[in-house]
């Protein structure tokens, strides 16, 4: 009865092992970032200076469900995905 006991873990003790390494390592941060990313796309209000997935650096002058207009430069207006914002440089710069 105990070789059996012994024998289930050995068969199934790495396995188990590499799941927990898997959540702990993958899983778990990735979800972390997930939340810190949405939460971050969620606080995006007008006046904020913004930096897009392509490293376009912009303030932000209108902003709707999936659609954010920036103003990159003097007279120099474009419309983003709300998901391609990388960073909130205004969030940044104040913490």
């Amino acid at each position: 009865m105990e070789s059996e006991g012994i024998a289930m873990l050995s068969t199934y003790g790495p396995i188990v092992l590499m799941i927990a390494i898997f959540y702990f390592l993958l899983y778990r941060p990735q979800k972390k970032e997930q939340k810190r990313r949405k939460a971050m796309l969620d606080s995006l209000k007008k006046g904020n200076r913004v930096m897009t997935v392509g490293g376009i650096y912009g303030e932000i002058i209108d902003i709707k469900e999936t659609i954010v207009k920036l103003k990159i430069a003097e007279r120099v207006e474009i419309e983003v995905a709300r998901s391609s914002i990388n960073a909130n440089a205004t969030e940044e710069k104040n913490a």
